[in-house]
Formats: structure tokens, sequence, C-alpha cells
């Protein structure tokens, strides 16, 4: 979808959401519609709480191993985002989210999802930077290091006796 279709998209899905309101009102009465809302946003905080968690733990732990995360996450960032969406109050959003729930669904969305990744590794199977110095008592390799080493007398400096400052005490 293009960032210009945004907008539209924003105003049309409230709008859809309430026409769905009505319709489902009309079907199946005003109790029974709020109860379906209630239930949603109840199986949406379920979920959310659930799978919200645990995702969260996952991606910090591959993230701290150096492995990069793909399709194992696809599941629960999914589950997540069907959450979000059954907590939406709306016919509409609670239909994306069922469909997200479906694992055909999803594999079909990872299947048309998954050309737009790029993925970048390091041979080291971490983060690193060349130009972040290394401050273990280790050279920089690269010869390029932006580390300055002072001693005490080089950032010391005496009191300047001329100055009209000096002398002077806080409130004088």
């Amino acid at each position: 979808m293009r960032f210009s279709m945004l907008p539209v998209f924003g105003l049309l899905l409230p709008l859809a959401e309430i026409a769905g309101f009505v319709i489902v009102g009309r079907a199946v009465g005003l109790a029974a519609t709020l109860a379906l809302v209630v239930l949603g946003f109840v199986v949406g905080s379920f979920l959310l709480r659930r799978q919200g968690i645990s995702i969260l733990r996952r991606m910090s732990a591959e993230g701290r191993s150096g492995t990069m995360p793909g399709r194992e996450l696809l599941n629960p960032a999914m589950t997540v985002i069907a959450a979000l969406l059954f907590i939406i109050p709306g016919f509409l959003s609670d239909i994306l989210a069922i469909l997200l729930l479906i694992p055909q669904v999803r594999n079909l969305l990872w299947r048309s999802i998954a050309k737009r990744f790029v993925v970048v590794g390091t041979a080291g199977g971490g983060f690193s930077a060349s130009s972040r110095p290394d401050f273990r008592g280790r050279p920089d390799k690269s010869g390029d290091s932006k580390v300055v080493d002072l001693d005490e007398e080089d950032y010391h400096r005496e009191p300047n006796g001329k100055s009209p400052w000096s002398g002077k005490q806080l409130g004088d």
C-alpha cells in the first residue's frame, strides 16, 4: 500500500467498522453486539498477555546470541498483531485477527513479505562496528582511533589570580 493511501485507509476503516456495528446490531441485537465486542477485547487481551511478553523475551535472547530472527518469530508476531486487532473495537478488525490466527494465512503472508526482508549478518556472529574504539587495552587495528589519552597534567589547570571571579564565594 502506498503511503498516500494511508490517510484514506485511516478514514475509511472506522467508517467500515461503524457500518459493521450497524449490520451486526440489526442481525443479532444490541446486547449480543456489545457482548461480541467485549468478547473480542477479552480474547485480544489474553492473547497479548500470553504472547507479547514471550515474543519480546525470544527476540531479546536471539539478539544477545547474535542470531537473526526469521520465520520462527513470525507466528508469535502475527499472534501479537492479531491480539491488537482483537482489542480494537469492531468486526472487520476481528475478522482480520481471526485470519491472522490461521496457519495457512500466515504461510501465505510470509511468502509474500519474505522477499522484502534483507538480513545482514557479521562474520563474528555478533554486532560490530569498525569505528568503535577498543577499550580492552588493545590498540585500534584500523589506525583511525578517536580516543585521546590524557594524563592529569594535560587537563589540570591552575586558578587565575587576575580573574575577577577568583577568591569569590557563592553568594558574595
